[in-house]
């Protein structure tokens, strides 16, 4: 196919393929003139992931290499999923302090996780541990239990759900579960949260929570 029936059928647009072609996201077509190329379905697949990890995860042009640099060299699939989910952490997580990052480890060795010591997540975590200590509000050790047991059971869920034929189907349908999902967890606690508070405190007055 051609530039243009490429862009119809993977909804990207001609000027974006060829930013992507220019930066080496998007693998060249065979040429078939000085200024044609012929596309196949595997740039369609390609593109598919490249639209996931750039822009539904919001990574920049960097960090999208990083990841593809895991497809194209046969990476195993844990290593590249490991890969695309440091790449949605964003920029890389500010080292926690020593009593944040011991709780971060206990944490995770007490729920049996085996995860990568070096993980931006696991890095974030210790960070955040350590600022709600900072601020006073540290987190009860049962009440992180209960969060670890909540995440595990998700998780273990959505990981079942990846596909494990072929590795970029599974790195972008990681990409696409993590990123279009966490804000659907993010509201469903708040709705819990607003929930067990009308319980417990009573529903708000006529005019406030929203009215």
């Amino acid at each position: 196919m051609l530039i243009s029936a490429l862009a119809a059928e993977s909804g990207v647009p001609v000027p974006t393929i060829k930013y992507y072609l220019r930066e080496g996201l998007l693998p060249p077509g065979r040429a078939t003139g000085t200024t044609r190329a012929e596309y196949s379905e595997e740039h369609v697949r390609r593109l598919r992931l490249v639209r996931a990890l750039a822009e539904v995860g919001g990574l920049p042009i960097a960090r999208v290499r990083d990841v593809l640099a895991c497809l194209d060299g046969a990476t195993p699939l844990t290593t590249a999923l490991g890969t695309a989910h440091d790449a949605l952490a964003g920029s890389p997580a500010p080292e926690a302090p020593a009593d944040g990052a011991e709780a971060a480890g206990a944490l995770v060795a007490d729920a049996g996780w085996r995860v990568d010591a070096g993980c931006s997540s696991l890095a974030q975590l210790g960070a955040a541990l350590a600022a709600l200590a900072g601020a006073g509000f540290p987190v009860d050790p049962a009440a992180l239990r209960r969060y670890v047991r909540a995440a595990d059971e998700v998780a273990r869920e959505e990981v079942d759900a990846v596909p494990g034929e072929d590795t970029a189907d599974a790195v972008e349908f990681a990409v696409l579960g993590t990123v279009l999902h966490e804000p659907v967890l993010l509201a469903l606690r708040r709705l819990a949260q607003q929930h067990h508070s009308t319980r417990r405190f009573g529903a708000p007055a006529r005019g406030e929570g929203g009215e």
